[in-house]
């Protein structure tokens, strides 16, 4: 291959399990489809409201974990916007004016 090297664009998929999910993705997900179930044997399901209410843990856990382009899930690109809204912003000028602060000598 004259002696070139290309990365795979899916090199990171390999750290996840199944290729989309972290332990933490699946856990999440195995606690609100339990607690779903939990709540089907435990709840008469008579009216509409409570059939939501029922569903909601295992719903909500569905679309925390489900994959998007570009990120692995929903519930890293939520954990990324709220990193960059809550964080100082700190962006460093390098452009063809500047002289990082070092004088000419």
């Amino acid at each position: 291959m004259n002696n070139n090297f290309l990365i795979p664009a899916n090199s990171k998929k390999s750290m996840l399990l199944f290729g989309l999910f972290n332990k933490f993705d699946l856990i999440l997900f195995c606690v609100g489809i339990s607690v779903t179930l939990l709540l089907l044997l435990i709840l008469p399901i008579e009216n509409i409201v409570v059939a939501i209410i029922t569903l909601a843990p295992g719903l909500v856990c569905s679309f925390l974990v489900f994959p998007i382009p570009n990120y692995h899930n929903v519930l890293t690109i939520i954990k990324s916007i709220i990193e960059f809204y809550t964080t100082r912003q700190k962006f460093i000028w390098k452009g063809w004016c500047c002289n990082d602060g070092k004088g000419e000598k």
